[in-house]
């Protein structure tokens, strides 16, 4: 059983004090962008068809309607929801570790990735929902409805990190049920959601990225907002408020923002388990426990891996392809193994 460690021992979620890792935080941050960009390259240039680089530059600046071209116009859209869906998980993932002081902490853990499953399934089996751009809303709504009501039976303003997780983790048992009992009794409602609960990128379009671009935007504007906050609510509760930091404001904005970020990275790409775990771990690693420093990497290498891994995806199995979400569980799953051996991250 993880227990919460404390205040003192909590050496992966203390405030940052000026160290030697410092001076390298800027240069780190612009290395970090640069790989960003990088990859995100790779992604418009590989893919399940084979395209020249004369054909991925004609069909970045030069579109004339050809095969190639719209081959490069779709892997377009793709990277873009792919970095902007990377970036939000990867963010929610940051601020709910830090909300809840639980380093295992991921964005399905208050039950929001179920919440918008439940109403995709809904949506399919009793309002004959059938394109993604319906089950966006649909998907959106239901994470946001499941955030409130865990805030709500967290305790509203006297929310502890104990009762949210605990709340969430009960909700999203009962959710599941739900969705085994609905998908067995409607054969149609399980062939669509089969697709869309494996977590993909292959379904992007300019439409539903404009659909969530407001949310997600919000969403990173409100965590980045959040760094200090939620460094001092690191300390301790005692301590927060000593400080002069607002603790009932601060973690529902924090559940605001994860809401936001995770229901409509969610909404427009299916589940995706692992991002908001792995990614904050490893730049807590080398950027120390300043959440001032830890958001702003989280949210630019989450679009690493997650286009990382959809580039993978694609390349192995040619000419078909891998769903992103299948390529970061196979990644995660030892990942999550290793932190959870960790002693200093989890404790019997």
């Amino acid at each position: 059983m993880l227990v919460e460690s404390p205040p003192e021992q909590r050496a992966d979620t203390a405030p940052a004090h000026p160290n030697r890792r410092a001076p390298l935080r800027v240069p780190g941050l612009f290395l970090s962008a640069v790989i960003l960009v990088l990859v995100a390259l790779a992604s418009i240039a590989i893919g399940a068809k084979d395209l020249s680089l004369q054909q991925v530059w004609h069909g970045l600046f030069e579109d004339s309607g050809t095969y190639g071209d719209a081959v490069v116009a779709d892997r377009l859209s793709r990277t873009v929801l792919g970095a902007l869906a990377g970036a939000a998980l990867g963010l929610a993932g940051a601020v709910l570790q830090a909300l809840t002081r639980n380093p295992l902490a991921d964005p399905g853990l208050l039950g929001i990735n179920a919440g918008a499953s439940a109403a995709v399934v809904t949506a399919i089996t009793f309002f004959g929902v059938t394109s993604l751009s319906g089950y966006v809303w649909f998907a959106f709504c239901g994470a946001a409805a499941v955030g409130a009501l865990v805030w709500f039976l967290g305790g509203s303003r006297g929310a502890t990190p104990v009762r949210l997780v605990l709340a969430g983790t009960a909700i999203t048992a009962a959710l599941f049920g739900y969705l085994q009992a609905v998908m067995i009794l409607d054969e149609a409602a399980l062939g669509r959601m089969r697709f869309w609960t494996v977590g993909s990128l292959s379904s992007a379009n300019s439409a539903i990225i404009q659909q969530v671009l407001p949310f997600l935007l919000t969403g990173f504007v409100l965590a980045l907002l959040l760094a200090r906050p939620l460094n001092a609510m690191a300390m301790g509760d005692d301590t927060a408020k000593a400080l002069g930091a607002h603790l009932n404001r601060t973690r529902g904005l924090a559940m605001l923002a994860a809401t936001l970020l995770c229901g409509a990275a969610t909404a427009a790409c299916g589940p995706i388990a692992f991002i908001g775990l792995m990614v904050p771990h490893v730049v807590r690693s080398f950027t120390g426990p300043d959440m001032r420093w830890i958001l702003p990497y989280t949210a630019v290498l989450s679009p690493v891996l997650l286009l990382g891994a959809d580039v993978i995806g694609r390349v192995l199995t040619r000419p078909a392809e891998l769903q992103v979400g299948i390529v970061t569980a196979i990644l995660g799953g030892p990942v999550f193994i290793y932190l959870v051996r960790r002693r200093r991250t989890a404790q019997l």
